[in-house]
C-alpha cells in the first residue's frame, strides 16, 4: 500500500485514476482546486483519502499542501503530477498570455509540486515520481503551440530529473497520452482519432505504474503514427501539418 499524492484529482484522468488506485488500496492525498469530488472521495474511501486541494500554480499555497502531506504521513512513495490544462492558439491573434497561463498550469505547478514532493520522496519507501504529459510532444500540430510547448518543456524536464535523481534511488516516468475522453478533450472541434474512454487509460495507467517504466505512452498504434511523423523531413511535417490546419478550419 503506497502514499501517493496525485494533483489534477477532481475531473478526467486525474479522477478516473484515484478510482483506480484507491481500489487497489493505496492511500492518495489528492489536490485540485475544485474541493467536492476530492471530499466525495473521501466519503466514500474514509482514511484511505487525505484531502489537500489548492491551486498549484500559486508556490505557496503546494508548500503548504506539503507540509500537509507531511504532518499526516511524513513521507510519499509515489507522486503523480496530472494537474494541467488545453488552450488553443489562433495565429492570426496570438497572444502571448495564453502561453503564459498553459505554461504557468502545466509547467510550473508540476515544478512547484516537484520542489514540495522531493523531499517527502526522499523520506518514502522505493520513491517513484510520475508527470502526465501528452503525445502532442512528438509532433508540432496546428494551435498547439501553447499546449505543446508546456508538455514539451514537461518532457525535457522530468527526462533531466530522471538523470540527477537516479543516484537517490528516485524513478521517473513520463505518462504520454493520446487522446481520452475528459470533459478537456470533449470542448476539442477536431477529430481526436483513437480516443481511449477515461476509465481505459486510467486502467492502463495503473497497471504500468508498478514496473517504474521511464514512459508510459498510449494508444500504442497512435503513438507508432505519431513517432513516425515526426522523424519525416521538416518540409513533409509542415505538409502534413497545412493539411491538418486546412481540415480543422472546414465546417
Amino acid at each position: 500500500m503506497k502514499r501517493i499524492w496525485l494533483t489534477g484529482a477532481s475531473s478526467g484522468i486525474g479522477a478516473a485514476l484515484a478510482e483506480e488506485l484507491l481500489r487497489g488500496g493505496h492511500r492518495l492525498a489528492l489536490s485540485a482546486r475544485s474541493q467536492a469530488p476530492l471530499q466525495a472521495l473521501a466519503a466514500r474511501y474514509g482514511e484511505q483519502v487525505l484531502v489537500v486541494p489548492g491551486d498549484l500554480t500559486d508556490a505557496g499555497q503546494v508548500r503548504a499542501i506539503g507540509a500537509a502531506i507531511a504532518r499526516h504521513w511524513g513521507a510519499l512513495d509515489c507522486a503523480i503530477l496530472n494537474a494541467g490544462t488545453c488552450e488553443y492558439i489562433d495565429a492570426r491573434q496570438f497572444e502571448a498570455a495564453m502561453i503564459e497561463r498553459v505554461v504557468s498550469a502545466n509547467l510550473f505547478s508540476a515544478s512547484h509540486c516537484i520542489e514540495a514532493a522531493l523531499p517527502l520522496l526522499r523520506q518514502g519507501h522505493r520513491p517513484h515520481l510520475v508527470g502526465v504529459g501528452s503525445s502532442v510532444t512528438y509532433l508540432a500540430l496546428p494551435r498547439s503551440e501553447a499546449y505543446g510547448a508546456s508538455k514539451a518543456a514537461l518532457r525535457y524536464l522530468l527526462q533531466s530529473l530522471r538523470i540527477d535523481l537516479a543516484a537517490e534511488g528516485i524513478d521517473v516516468t513520463l505518462v504520454s497520452p493520446g487522446f481520452v475522453d475528459t470533459p478537456l478533450t470533449q470542448q476539442n472541434d477536431f477529430p481526436m482519432p483513437m480516443r481511449w474512454p477515461v476509465e481505459r487509460a486510467a486502467r492502463h495507467i495503473a497497471a504500468r505504474l508498478p514496473r517504474r517504466p521511464h514512459e508510459i505512452a498510449f494508444p500504442s498504434p497512435f503513438i507508432a503514427a505519431l513517432r513516425l511523423l515526426g522523424s519525416l523531413p521538416s518540409s513533409l511535417q509542415l505538409a502534413i501539418g497545412r493539411r491538418l490546419a486546412r481540415n480543422e478550419d472546414t465546417p
